[in-house]
């Protein structure tokens, strides 16, 4: 990554643990692109939620020469994403899944779609 990833959290305290996973999954995601300028990995809680546990949502914005990949995994639509390593690494693989098919695209490995023949519907000159 040409800059430093940025992780930062929202309604939770700063945790060196959280971040230091991510720092590691986002090493990982070069294997998948080869040409990512930046990363940032957005941390947070939306809601206190004290019934269903606390759960947390994962955003992540990765650069790279030609557009933006965002992938967010928003843990309030499944239960078990209480615990913040689920949702880590549910983010991250939605964030590779993407990454691997731009890359695709850019090499040229996806079929492009084949053009069909249309034939015209009406009869010209008739009244």
């Amino acid at each position: 990554m040409q800059t430093p990833l940025r992780v930062t959290f929202r309604n939770l305290a700063l945790s060196d643990v959280v971040e230091r996973a991510c720092r590691e999954e986002a090493e990982k995601l070069e294997r998948y692109h080869p040409r990512i300028t930046g990363c940032h990995v957005s941390v947070s809680q939306p809601h206190k939620r004290h019934r269903k546990g606390n759960p947390y949502r994962f955003a992540i914005e990765i650069t790279i020469p030609g557009g933006e990949i965002v992938a967010s995994r928003e843990s309030a639509q499944r239960l078990r994403h209480v615990e913040w390593r689920v949702a880590l690494r549910d983010a991250f693989d939605t964030a590779r899944r993407l990454l691997e098919d731009r890359a695709r695209r850019m090499r040229g490995d996806v079929k492009a779609r084949a053009e069909r023949e249309v034939e015209p519907r009406g009869r010209a000159g008739e009244a």
